[in-house]
């Protein structure tokens, strides 16, 4: 495969789909796009244009996989996921898949086992580990500039919720958990990967206290309904504006977790879905000082660091200035692909490993039944030994 040309296949070519089909199909470099599965004729006519006449499309993925691919960027709703990535992996494919990995932690753990059984590679698209930002907070930590990690808090201000989440399948707990495992994946991997450990005790509150009670509701439907760049409304505000919002609508539009890592480490997230601001902000305190960003990624985004003892000081004691990426994502999008590319290719280190992908699930969801039981302290089950040394061995 070094040598040759890579083909992909693509399950889910809409939407995210979209962008990552697109930053995939490098053919003067080596990757092609040959073959699209979707169920939207639209999105079919597209992929036509995008990638040649001459590609095998269908709306059956069992039919994508049976073509001679070496690869396939799975980008389906989430509830889709498990079912897919558990096919491509019995077929030995090099695997991109979305996240969150599944729904539940026992999908997690099934999607792991397959991919150990049939000897396949599993990439999950983490892709705020390549986010500047990100990166460079890292950096910094692993350099001592705040000496050990003993805590990290991250705000999580959705203020797009309300097209992004609450108008199509992602208000049903039916096809997400909730969103402490749907929005959240991302953040509780980063503060994984800031914090160097995974949780192992988890609580969490929150409620459903603004969307499910505004009129103008769309109809029922027995199937999924899938938003529409055309019914969002991103300049809305207050939103209590909204209209035309899920008839079905049962998960959490605000909720907090904490977390205890299985190094020490405590951590809090806060979500909410109706913040006018759409951004998140990382603070970590460590045992010589504390970080935090703002912006992120965006042009002005900085990081702030305090290591000496003061009172108010909203500069801070050192200033790292983020360079603005021009691609969706703060430039992330563009590295994820290429890392991937290259995973396919030849194998080896990937910055976010299959296990960390399951890690943010399994926090994610023990949290959502934490919330849902009154916020008791519940235990995140840790993977399997022999599956976590096979990965760290580098998997395939």
């Amino acid at each position: 495969m070094k040598n040759t040309p890579l083909r992909i296949g693509q399950i889910g070519a809409g939407g995210r789909g979209e962008l990552l089909g697109q930053l995939s199909h490098q053919p003067t470099k080596g990757s092609r796009i040959v073959a699209c599965c979707d169920r939207s004729d639209q999105t079919i006519a597209r992929c036509q244009r995008d990638f040649g006449r001459d590609i095998f499309i269908t709306g059956d993925y069992h039919e994508l996989l049976a073509q001679d691919i070496d690869a396939v960027i799975i980008a389906t709703p989430d509830y889709l996921h498990e079912e897919h990535v558990l096919a491509a992996l019995q077929r030995g494919l090099t695997v991109y898949l979305e996240k969150p990995m599944a729904l539940t932690v026992a999908g997690c753990d099934r999607i792991l086992a397959a991919a150990k059984k049939h000897r396949a590679r599993l990439f999950v698209g983490h892709n705020m580990r390549h986010m500047a930002f990100v990166r460079k907070m890292k950096a910094l930590i692993d350099a001592g500039t705040i000496g050990e990690v003993k805590a990290c808090w991250c705000r999580h201000f959705v203020g797009h919720g309300g097209d992004f989440y609450f108008r199509d399948w992602h208000a049903e707990r039916r096809y997400t958990t909730g969103l402490l495992l749907q929005k959240a994946a991302h953040d509780i991997d980063v503060i994984h990967w800031l914090c160097g450990g995974y949780s192992r005790l988890v609580s969490a509150m929150g409620a459903l206290t603004l969307y499910d009670k505004l009129p103008g509701r769309q109809t029922a439907s027995a199937h999924p309904r899938k938003i529409t760049v055309k019914d969002m409304k991103l300049d809305l505000f207050p939103p209590t504006k909204h209209r035309g919002l899920n008839h079905n609508i049962d998960v959490e539009d605000l909720s907090t977790m904490q977390m205890k890592l299985s190094n020490g480490v405590f951590a809090t997230y806060a979500q909410c879905h109706y913040t006018p601001d759409y951004w998140r902000n990382y603070t970590v305190i460590g045992t010589e000082g504390r970080m935090e960003n703002f912006g992120n990624g965006e042009p002005g985004t900085l990081i702030r660091i305090w290591n000496r003892r003061s009172n108010y000081n909203a500069t801070g004691d050192a200033t790292y200035k983020i360079p603005p990426a021009s691609d969706m994502h703060g430039g992330a999008d563009p590295l994820i692909i290429n890392e991937f590319l290259c995973y396919a290719r030849t194998g080896g280190h990937i910055n976010t490993s299959p296990i960390a992908a399951r890690e943010s699930v399994a926090a994610g969801c023990v949290a959502t039944d934490s919330l849902r039981n009154g916020g008791v302290v519940l235990k995140v089950p840790a993977p399997k030994p022999a599956i976590v040394r096979w990965f760290d061995a580098g998997g395939a």
